[in-house]
C-alpha cells in the first residue's frame, strides 16, 4: 500500500579474487623472480576478495579500539580492547607469513614474495599493516643482538598469531612496534627528550623515563624506542611485560582519535623507570632505527599503491553497472578518460614497488642500492600522495553512494593520507633523495646509465632524463628543487618500467601524459579515445 518506488539502477558489492584480476601484478611477480608464489597468491586473493573479509573490515573499523587503563580492581593494566574482527585479519597477515617471511624463509624473489601478499593485505584493510610491517622492519635490527634475538626467533618465524597480553617467554608469536616522535618534534628526532640511565643489573639494561606522542599499537609485545642517555641518543628494547612477569611501566595516556586508520591503535604513553635493553651501540640510535624506518617506507609505497588498486577496482565495477542520461557510466566517454587515466597510474605505482622490493634482496649491486635508497623514499613521496587524489576520484566516480560509510570507498579515502606522514613526510623523502644521492654516487651513476638506456631515442624520456641528470649536478639549488627532483625521477623510473615490462600502448600512453605533455594534473586528461575500453580491460577483466 505504502510502496513509493522500485529500487533499481544500484549497484552490487564487487566480490572477486585480488590477485586473479590484477594482470600487472601477476607479470611483476613473474619478472621480479616471485612466480613460485603465484598460486598461493591466487588463494589469498581469493580470501581477501570475499564479501567475509570485506565485512571483517568494516567491522574492525566501525568499532575502534578502546583503552581500558585499569582492571575491576583498580589496578593499573594499561590495556586496549580491539575489535575481534582487528585479530582475525592480524590471524591472516601471520598466517600467510607477511610479518616475517622473507627473513625466515630466503630465497630469491621472497621480498617480492611477501611484498605481493602485503599489497592483496592492504585492498582488503590497511589498519592491520602497520603493526606487521613494524614487526617486519625490526628483524635484521635485532638480529644484530644475538642474545636478544635468540630469544624471539621462534616467535617471529611463527604463522600462528598470538593476541594474549602475557610476557613473552609465553607467546607462540610477537609483535614488534616502534617508539619515536615526542610532542615537541616528529620528524627531528634530536629534539626527543626522554633519557635512560644503567639500571647496575646489567650493561645493557636501563631505566627510561619520558613519553612518546605516537605509539603505534601499544599492545605490542615491545617496541623499539629512542632515548638519551646522557648527551647520546640510543635506541632500546623496551618489553610490555618484564621477564621476571611484572607489566613494564608504560603508561598509556590516551588513544589518537585519528582520521583514518581507525581500526588500528594509535597512543600516547608515559614511561616512569620503564625497562629497556640496549639495541646497537651507544649513541647510535637514530641510525639503528633509521633501518627499521627505511623497510617501512616501501610498505607506505606498497599500501598506497594496494589503496589505489582497491579503489580503481571499485570505481570501474561500479561504472561498468550504474546508468546514468540512458547508458552506462563506464560507456560513456569521459568517464572513461578517467578510469583509464586511473588504471594508468595504479598500474605505475604497481610496477613501481614490486620493483623496490626486488632490491631488498641485493645491497651489492650498485642500482639495486639505488633502486633501495635513492628511488625508494622519492617513490614514497609521489606514490603517496598519488593514493590521496586517486581515492578521491574514484570516490567521486561513486556520487553520492560513495561518500557515505555504508560502502569501502570513504574508508579508502580517509586512509589514504596517513602513509604520507607516516615514517617521513613528503619533505623529508624529498630531503632524503637529495642525502641518499650524495651518499651513493656509484648508485647513482648506475640508475642515470640505466635509465638511459631504456630511454633510447624516445624524446620525452631523453628530455626527463636530461632535466633529473641537471637537477642531481646543482647541489646550491638541490634543496629548492627536491620536490620536482623526486617527481622527475618517479615519473622517468615508472616510464621505464612501463616502457620494458607493459604492453607497448601502456607505455606509450603513460609517457605521453605524464612527461610528454604534462597532462597529470587531474584524472582524466588522456589523449586517445581508444585507450580506454584496452585500459580498462586490461585493469579489471569484465
Amino acid at each position: 500500500m505504502w510502496q513509493t518506488h522500485e529500487v533499481f539502477n544500484q549497484v552490487p558489492p564487487r566480490t572477486g579474487n585480488f590477485f586473479a584480476s590484477d594482470a600487472a601484478l601477476q607479470e611483476a611477480v613473474v619478472r621480479e623472480g616471485a612466480d613460485w608464489h603465484a598460486e598461493a597468491l591466487s588463494a589469498q586473493g581469493e580470501t581477501l576478495g570475499s564479501a567475509e573479509t570485506e565485512r571483517l573490515a568494516e567491522l574492525a573499523n566501525r568499532h575502534v579500539p578502546a583503552l581500558v587503563p585499569f582492571d575491576r580492581n583498580g589496578l593499573r593494566i594499561d590495556s586496549v580492547e580491539f575489535h575481534p574482527a582487528w585479530t582475525q585479519l592480524l590471524a591472516m597477515l601471520y598466517a600467510d607469513g607477511v610479518h616475517s617471511s622473507a627473513w625466515f624463509e630466503p630465497r630469491a624473489g621472497a621480498h617480492v614474495a611477501r611484498a605481493a601478499s602485503f599489497y592483496l593485505h592492504g585492498q582488503a584493510e590497511a589498519g592491520t599493516l602497520c603493526p606487521v610491517t613494524m614487526t617486519f622492519a625490526s628483524i635484521p635490527v635485532l638480529r644484530r643482538d644475538p642474545a636478544l634475538f635468540g630469544m624471539l626467533r621462534d616467535k617471529f618465524g611463527s604463522r600462528d598469531y598470538d593476541p594474549a597480553d602475557q610476557p613473552i617467554a609465553g607467546k607462540r608469536s610477537v609483535m614488534i612496534g616502534m617508539g619515536m616522535t615526542e610532542k615537541q618534534g616528529g620528524s627531528d628526532l634530536r629534539g626527543i627528550t626522554t633519557q635512560a640511565r644503567p639500571t647496575g643489573a646489567g650493561s645493557r639494561e636501563f631505566a627510561i623515563v619520558g613519553h612518546k606522542w605516537f605509539f603505534s599499537v601499544p599492545t605490542c609485545d615491545a617496541h623499539l624506542v629512542l632515548a638519551h642517555g646522557g648527551d647520546i641518543l640510543s635506541c632500546f628494547f623496551m618489553p610490555r611485560w618484564l621477564p621476571d612477569g611484572r607489566r613494564n611501566a608504560i603508561r598509556i595516556q590516551r588513544l589518537k582519535d585519528k582520521l583514518g586508520n581507525r581500526s588500528n591503535a594509535s597512543a600516547e604513553v608515559e614511561f616512569q623507570d620503564a625497562i629497556g635493553f640496549l639495541v646497537g651501540d651507544e649513541g647510535r640510535g637514530i641510525p639503528t632505527i633509521m633501518e627499521m624506518a627505511a623497510q617501512t617506507r616501501l610498505d607506505c609505497v606498497l599500501g598506497s599503491a594496494a589503496l589505489m588498486r582497491r579503489a580503481l577496482v571499485e570505481a570501474i565495477h561500479h561504472c561498468r553497472h550504474r546508468t546514468a542520461f540512458g547508458r552506462l557510466l563506464a560507456d560513456q566517454a569521459l568517464m572513461g578518460n578517467v578510469l583509464a587515466d586511473l588504471a594508468l597510474e595504479s598500474e605505475a605505482a604497481t610496477a613501481l614497488g614490486m620493483r623496490l622490493a626486488k632490491a631488498v634482496e641485493s645491497d651489492a649491486d650498485p642500482l639495486q642500492r639505488a633502486y633501495k635508497r635513492i628511488v625508494t623514499p622519492a617513490a614514497k613521496f609521489w606514490v603517496c600522495k598519488r593514493a590521496i587524489q586517486l581515492t578521491a576520484e574514484c570516490m567521486e566516480a561513486w556520487g553520492g553512494n560513495g561518500y557515505v560509510e555504508d560502502a569501502p570507498m570513504a574508508r579508502l579515502y580517509r586512509e589514504a593520507p596517513v602513509n604520507s606522514i607516516w615514517e617521513g613526510s613528503g619533505n623529508v623523502m624529498c630531503l632524503d633523495v637529495l642525502r641518499a644521492a650524495a651518499r651513493e654516487p656509484d648508485a647513482l651513476q648506475a640508475l642515470l646509465q640505466d635509465l638511459g638506456q631504456a630511454a633510447g631515442d624516445e624524446p620525452a624520456l631523453k628530455d626527463a632524463l636530461a632535466e633529473l641528470t641537471r637537477l642531481t649536478s646543482a647541489p646550491a639549488e638541490a634543496e629548492w628543487h627536491a620536490r620536482h627532483l623526486a617527481t622527475q625521477l618517479v615519473l622517468l623510473v615508472q616510464a621505464v618500467l612501463l616502457r620494458r615490462h607493459a604492453p607497448a600502448w601502456v607505455a606509450e600512453e603513460f609517457i605521453v601524459s605524464r612527461l610528454a605533455a604534462r597532462r597529470g594534473q587531474v584524472s582524466g586528461l588522456l589523449a586517445r579515445p581508444q585507450v580506454a575500453t584496452m585500459m580498462l580491460q586490461r585493469a579489471l577483466p569484465s
